[in-house]
């Protein structure tokens, strides 16, 4: 395995001096030197550079690498030797990274704006994410070629069985004990992405690449990297999920924590901070220590929102070091105020802001060209609670190019349906997270605040039984309701992911959520006898089991995103060469003014009036775009900078 020696320039970026920050117990008395390393992390940037919400077109100091990049430099003066990762995402994300790779490209030598930022603040290692594979090998290969800094990744084979890229890095730094002495510890590191990026990217990896389960990875390479090194730091873009491993895991860090050799994980993926309340009652995961197993841990967020850290406290033993001690944390780049205002921790850093200025500035005209009319408002403030226009805005485009292209290529004269699902409805992105475009002119940027992701389009034939499981894992979003309660009960699991609550446009049907949830957010059979989907009608018949349709859906989605009944990748039958938000600017090019109004094919069963169904919403949504069928009111505040509405069904 070959030693990775660092540039005069990452030594001293390694060992910035300053005041030392006491995390342990005091060991100046141990006849051994010790050494206080500090491990830090970013994760999930998702080409979100400058504190800038290209979809609302307005600043926004929630997001950001160039506000991070304050916390990296407040955390290298508190500590004498101080390294910094990345655990991957970086250039998917946002409408910068989109720019990037639709319009201007990485031919001539550009440097992507995330690896121009990432370049100035001396990382010494990555990894991938999913994300990284959703414009292609090639893109990335140009992307990653412009780094100052390596990646590695385990997970991830050539058709011919070697490592796409490096699967682990051992590195020497430089670093300065506690009585001031100078040493050299060997920092070895092994990354690993979810094995399901060759389900999610078919197109891209079928026949370039494939996966191995992570902690398959982990057993093969950590042995010798163990060896090799002082220190072991795993960067796992891949989350966190209790219960027992099965193999083949999206989020196995806490499978990858019980691998023997590790020191130090950083984790991601979910968009969710750890130590935190996020991972509460999962078994091995303590969320105020931050460990996994024992296993010092961190996942600082998502788009720059916060810096993990670790420090470690290290005692050299014979030829080798050990961990005394430690200490775990993710730093925020702003708070929430209890009157719900974003409070700014730091200010952004100038230089880099200054590393992507250009191509910020170039983002803001790509976003902001026309393309159409709108009739009406599209918002997604009840998205989860009734049929809603940014739902149905993608179903009428994916219906409009479905229809063609299953005629153009021969497909079987079917019923053609569309899946949908609402991206923007708060949940863990905060309670500013909505979809709201106004009425009249509509832009690249609305389009892309509607449809957040590079999705391409996939059409799947599936039988009737299949739909109605479809929506039954998709029903999954509610909590089960007791229709003899009078108390309140809370209406949305926040816990299940918006983006796998899939609306089925074509046929219509109900939501009975007096029935227990048949499936769990993992799709998971959990309740055999529990049915909540109800009069499940096609043009007015009830849908029959062996009843065939088509469905427009995403790439995601059909190669077993999410793990819906009729989308494992077997079903597909078209695979369609345009993305979902290209054929959604298209059909709005082609209608020139489209009306969004949904049609009310599905809602919540009738429940009792006296039911007190509550569910939490953006502060900001406005009552004239609530849909037909339902009534809301706000009844007071939900937390976390969220309001708190009262639902009753018509």
């Amino acid at each position: 395995m070959p030693i990775h020696r660092l540039s005069r320039r990452e030594l001293l970026l390694a060992t910035a001096a300053g005041a030392l920050v006491a995390f342990v117990p005091a060991v100046a008395a141990a006849a051994e030197p010790t050494v206080r390393l500090r491990l830090m992390a970013t994760t999930d940037l998702h080409v979100n550079v400058y504190p800038y919400d290209y979809y609302r077109d307005k600043a926004d100091d929630t997001v950001g690498l160039a506000k991070t990049a304050a916390l990296i430099a407040a955390a290298r003066d508190e500590a004498r030797n101080a390294i910094l990762f990345d655990n991957g995402d970086l250039i998917q994300g946002s409408p910068l990274g989109d720019y990037i790779a639709y319009e201007k490209g990485l031919d001539g030598g550009n440097k992507h704006p995330i690896v121009a930022a990432m370049n100035g603040l001396g990382y010494l290692c990555g990894t991938l994410g999913n994300h990284e594979f959703n414009y292609g090998l090639d893109f990335l290969g140009k992307a990653l070629s412009g780094a100052e800094f390596p990646a590695v990744c385990a997970n991830v084979l050539k058709p011919d069985g070697t490592p796409l890229i490096e699967p682990t890095r051992v590195f020497d730094a430089k670093v300065i004990d506690a009585d001031g002495n100078e040493h050299v510890l060997r920092i070895g590191v092994i990354g690993f992405v979810p094995p399901q990026i060759v389900q999610w990217d078919k197109d891209n990896l079928e026949g370039k690449a494939t996966t191995i389960d992570i902690v398959d990875a982990a057993g093969k390479y950590l042995p010798a990297l163990r060896q090799q090194s002082d220190v072991v730091v795993a960067l796992c873009h891949s989350g966190i999920a209790g219960g027992e491993r099965a193999g083949g895991e999206e989020n196995a860090a806490l499978f990858l924590s019980r691998v023997p050799g590790i020191d130090a994980i950083f984790t991601g993926h979910q968009h969710l901070v750890f130590p935190g309340k996020d991972f509460a009652g999962i078994d091995g995961a303590d969320i105020d220590k931050g460990t996994l197993n024992g296993v010092p841990t961190v996942m600082p967020g998502f788009w720059g929102s916060h810096l993990g850290v670790i420090d470690l406290d290290l005692v050299k033993q014979g030829e080798g070091w050990k961990v005394s001690g430690f200490k775990v944390e993710a730093r925020p780049i702003y708070e929430r105020t209890p009157d719900k205002k974003i409070v700014s921790r730091v200010d952004a850093v100038p230089a880099v802001l200054a590393s992507v200025k250009a191509d910020h500035e170039a983002t803001l005209d790509y976003v902001r060209r026309p393309v159409g009319e709108t009739s009406a408002a599209i918002s997604s403030y009840w998205a989860l609670v009734a049929d809603d226009p940014s739902v149905q805005i993608v179903s009428q485009a994916q219906l409009w190019y479905g229809a063609a292209q299953a005629k153009a290529a021969g497909l079987p004269d079917l019923p053609i349906l569309s899946a949908a699902a609402p991206f923007k409805c708060g949940g863990r992105s905060g309670p500013d997270y909505y979809t709201f475009v106004p009425k009249g002119p509509i832009a690249i940027k609305n389009v892309a605040d509607i449809y957040l992701y590079p999705n391409t389009i996939r059409i799947v034939k599936i039988t009737g039984e299949q739909l109605r499981e479809w929506l039954e894992r998709s029903a999954g979003i509610f909590n089960r309701i007791d229709p003899t309660k009078i108390d309140e009960q809370p209406l949305i699991d926040t816990s299940f992911p918006s983006y796998n609550y899939d609306v089925v446009d074509g046929v219509t049907y109900r939501i009975d959520v007096t029935q227990d949830k048949r499936y769990d957010n993992d799709g998971k059979v959990i309740a055999e006898d529990a049915h909540r989907i109800v009069d499940l009608a096609y043009r007015g018949k009830p849908v029959e089991p062996t009843q065939e349709f088509l469905v427009v859906t995403n790439n995601y989605r059909a190669g077993g995103g999410g793990h819906f009944p009729g989308a494992d990748g077997s079903t597909v039958v078209f695979q369609g060469p345009d993305s979902n938000r290209d054929v959604i600017v298209r059909y709005i090019v082609e209608t020139k003014t489209i009306n969004p109004s949904a049609d009310g094919n599905w809602s919540i069963a009738r429940l009792p009036d006296n039911v007190n169904l509550t569910f939490p919403n953006s502060p900001n949504a406005t009552l004239d775009t609530v849909p037909a069928g339902v009534k809301v009111e706000k009844v007071g505040d939900a937390g976390d900078g969220f309001a708190k509405y009262r639902l009753t069904v018509a």
